[in-house]
């Protein structure tokens, strides 16, 4: 008969044996790949790899350097040595992009986004990503968007209005506010009432919250810092059995969004079949959407007649999209706009021009179209993103052995010459959004600049990199670019007419104590005080409009 102890030992064995089946897909390569041949940094640790210095440093920096230091094509090391591609090459990065069956998101990365997001579209790859891309696809069209700007509007006009009480109450020419605090209110705002008809009243003048305002600042709560056990829980599923206070936070604030979304959703379905029932709609058509919200819009889409019940999304997949649009419909405009604002205190005269080209509408509640008519703004806008893009850069994983063709041949480590690149299964891939955004190479000498003069005659180099809007990465490009980029650009247009009519921006501490510093979204902080966390504290001054202009 088998003994006590060797019964232990084989569950044992049969229990660690299961563990590494299930995180051996999450484990990075620790056999050589095929990008051992590219040039790159010395790796500093095993267990750290490169990221340290990434770390430590502000957005995309190292990487340039090293990228000025081995040419093109380098590869530098992740946690627990995982090998990376960090290429600036416009064709490589088309390839991948345009690929998205072959470089899909990272197993870690998505387990950590279903932690806190659920299974939405940010999760999904594959069929199930395209068939929630085409139900979702017409909430999100030109014509919805102008729809919801009566929203983008007045809630800039509250964030104004809040700002000019505050300056009131100080007594002063020139109050310090922090924007990035103002601005996160604000746009959580929008995508609440935009995105599901739901008020969480963060600008209210009083301060006060409710549970689901708690809930979204927990869920959504910046600074997350690299400790040990977390990089491990990455990698070694199991580990989650271990409570930490973060998981409890993410779990409690999960559960409470959940019901949002589940109380939102039942009450969108009921007035949609109310309408049905009641004769206002005889049914439901993708190419026939009208709503106030993109919930709304989505289970219409999903509703829709002309669609076969094999591409409907179910009640949780519509679920999961409820903290994904929260996520991504707020963090990007918020950030994205408070790094405007920033850029403009830098270069006085591009924010007095911009000021004197927005004062030609004679309208305090411009619609898209009037705002789109504005060229200066729209320079502005689009060199606010190219330089500051808010997401920094995304991962890719290959998901087979592939060659992936270069613009350009290259020189490897040992001196070969190299047409194109070889990549192997499990290989990861950075996709430098903001150092391509403002690599010399495409943008020329000047491309650390800020100057919105620039998008008059974009430079023709530019025309190769293959995002989705602009010629820049930062909606990204291929099947997964950005699905909201419209909202988030008319947005960001409205916030910037009401506050820079409004109000002459500088800033309240020297130009070297901002840095950027990213958890998904890359924000701003103080050198000279990181304990207070992400903050853009500017002085803001009433402008008041000469009787000549």
């Amino acid at each position: 008969m088998m003994s006590v102890i060797q019964a232990t030992f084989l569950c044992a064995l049969g229990f660690v044996g299961a563990v590494v089946w299930k995180a051996w897909p999450l484990l990075p390569r620790w056999t050589p790949t095929a990008l051992r041949n590219l040039p790159g940094p010395p790796n500093p640790s095993w267990f750290y790899g490169n990221m340290q210095e990434i770390q430590a440093a502000d957005n995309s920096v190292p990487q340039e350097r090293w990228v000025a230091n081995y040419g093109p094509h380098i590869l530098y090391k992740g946690f627990l040595n995982d090998d990376r591609l960090f290429t600036l090459d416009t064709r490589a990065l088309n390839h991948i992009l345009t690929h998205s069956l072959d470089y899909q998101k990272p197993e870690v990365s998505r387990r950590n986004l279903a932690k806190v997001l659920g299974e939405g579209v940010l999760f999904t790859e594959g069929e199930q990503h395209r068939r929630q891309r085409r139900i979702m696809n017409p909430a999100f069209g030109p014509t919805q968007i102008r729809d919801l700007t009566e929203i983008f509007v007045q809630k800039s006009i509250e964030l104004r209005d809040l700002w000019d009480a505050q300056i009131t109450r100080d007594n002063m020419s020139r109050t310090r506010i922090d924007v990035l605090s103002g601005l996160t209110k604000m746009t959580l705002d929008v995508i609440g009432l935009a995105g599901f008809g739901f008020c969480f009243n963060a600008l209210n003048p009083t301060g006060e919250s409710n549970d689901f305002y708690d809930a979204f600042q927990e869920l959504f709560l910046p600074g997350r810092t690299f400790t040990v056990l977390l990089i491990l829980k990455n990698f070694f599923p199991i580990l989650d059995i271990i409570p930490d206070q973060e998981s409890k936070r993410i779990q409690r604030a999960r559960e409470t969004m959940r019901c949002l979304g589940k109380e939102l959703i039942a009450k969108k379905k009921a007035q949609i079949k109310g309408e049905i029932i009641n004769g206002h709609e005889k049914d439901v058509r993708r190419d026939d959407l009208q709503g106030r919200d993109l919930l709304t819009l989505l289970l219409k889409a999903n509703l829709a007649t002309d669609i076969p019940d094999s591409q409907r999304l179910s009640d949780e997949d519509v679920l999961a999209q409820v903290p994904t649009f929260l996520a991504a419909g707020h963090d990007t405009t918020s950030t994205g706009t408070t790094w405007c604002l920033y850029a403009l205190t830098r270069a006085p005269d591009v924010q007095k021009k911009l000021r004197d080209e927005l004062f030609t509408l004679d309208t305090d509640t411009p619609t898209m179209d009037e705002l789109n008519s504005l060229p200066y703004l729209d320079g502005v806008v689009r060199e606010t993103l190219r330089l500051h893009a808010p997401v920094p850069g995304t991962r890719r994983v290959a998901t087979k052995d592939d060659i992936i063709p270069v613009s350009e041949p290259f020189v490897d480590r040992y001196g070969k010459v190299q047409d194109s690149i070889k990549i192997s299964k499990g290989s990861s891939i950075l996709i430098p959004i903001l150092a391509l955004n403002r690599s010399k190479r495409y943008w020329g000498e000047d491309a650390l600049e800020f100057r919105p003069e620039r998008w008059a005659q974009p430079p023709d180099a530019a025309a190769s990199i293959p995002g989705v809007w602009s010629n820049m990465l930062t909606f990204l490009g291929g099947p997964r670019a950005c699905i909201g980029y419209r909202f988030s650009l008319v947005e960001m247009k409205a916030l910037i007419f009401v506050l820079v009519r409004a109000f002459e921006f500088a800033l309240a501490v020297p130009p070297e104590d901002i840095q950027s510093k990213t958890t998904v979204v890359q924000r701003p902080q103080l050198r000279s005080a990181p304990e207070e966390g992400n903050q853009m504290p500017l002085l803001v001054k009433r402008y008041i409009r000469s009787a000549e202009e």
